[in-house]
């Protein structure tokens, strides 16, 4: 049986080419005892995927030149040779970028059994949710009441992290860019905040305008101007999770620090980074609690889906125009 697969020829400097990728295809060997062969029907992209391609290690191993890339997706149990897993069952695991992978059953997990679209394991009950959950509840400690906000508020992370903040009853602030985040994010009872043809000082006006006593809880998936003008409406107490940078992931050299780092020191907040994979043992009680809320349409959560295997660099780059409202996925 053939697998298309994507690759990258080289490690680009700054914002990559859609020539840095090449679609290729080869013959999968016979399936060895453990291993199982699966169909992919959906692709994950995400931010973090920008690291890998850097050449460098940093909580994860780059990514291979001329080697298959790799990311989560969702497929189904084509063949088998592994005792826990049979054909036809659905499951999840990270050989994305392919229409087929084959890969031992251990790196193989069934979707659970949750009544939702299979996709949204890639999204809302994937990574993105569990990230979004783990920032405010095991990072930031998030209390019921408290102010918070959040960048990057409509992506995949973010539109996740101000429901859940909404359901604690404090006022909660969103930054995006489009006219349509904006809007989705005032639909589901968020105070909307642009960063468009903003300075970090009018920014830092908008927010203290949304939310005049200041914010509890930063979740900070964006950096620079965003992170300055956060910095500048926090509370005293303040709690800052970082889950992600995007708007230095494509810098070609390395940019100075926000100027009002200080104000951590005078409003006595902590800031603290995370990765996902470091707390995915609280996975199961992630699922428990949010599961039911999206399956009952408590929660809500957009997708946007670019069509086909080939259109996947496609939508991976566009991640770095700002094009997705929430999670940005490939449907094969």
């Amino acid at each position: 049986m053939q697998s298309r697969y994507f690759t990258i020829n080289g490690f680009p400097q700054g914002t990559p080419g859609r020539e840095l990728f090449e679609l290729h295809e080869a013959e999968l060997p016979a399936l060895a005892e453990g291993e199982v062969r699966i169909r992919n029907t959906w692709l994950s992209v995400d931010p973090y995927m920008r690291g890998r391609m850097s050449g460098v290690t940093t909580y994860i191993a780059p990514f291979t030149i001329g080697e298959p890339l790799e990311g989560a997706a969702v497929g189904e149990v084509i063949e088998s040779r592994h005792a826990r897993l049979a054909v036809g069952d659905k499951v999840r695991h990270m050989a994305g970028w392919r229409d087929i992978a084959q890969l031992p059953g251990e790196e193989v997990e069934p979707l659970p059994g949750i009544e939702v679209p299979e996709q949204a394991y890639l999204g809302v009950l994937g990574m993105p949710g569990m990230t979004a959950w783990t920032g405010l509840n095991r990072i930031a400690e998030m209390k019921d009441g408290d102010n918070v906000l959040v960048s990057g508020a409509a992506g995949a992370v973010g539109s996740l992290a101000v429901q859940l903040a909404k359901a604690r009853g404090g006022t909660v602030v969103g930054i995006a860019g489009s006219a349509e985040k904006l809007e989705w994010l005032e639909s589901h009872g968020i105070k909307a905040v642009s960063y468009r043809d903003r300075d970090a000082a009018q920014l830092t006006e908008a927010l203290q305008g949304a939310c005049p006593e200041g914010f509890d809880v930063y979740y900070e998936n964006v950096g620079g101007t965003c992170l300055e003008a956060a910095l500048n409406t926090l509370k005293v107490g303040a709690r800052i999770a970082v889950c992600g940078m995007i708007a230095r992931y494509n810098e070609e050299s390395p940019s100075a620090g926000p100027g009002n780092l200080a104000m951590i020191l005078i409003r006595r907040a902590r800031m603290q980074g995370f990765i996902i994979f470091d707390h995915w043992d609280d996975y199961p009680r992630f699922l428990e609690e949010v599961g039911p809320l999206v399956a009952n349409g408590e929660i809500d959560y957009t997708e946007t889906i670019e069509e086909g295997l080939e259109r996947t660099p496609d939508a991976f780059l566009s991640l770095f125009e700002g094009a997705n409202t929430g999670k940005m996925l490939v449907r094969l």
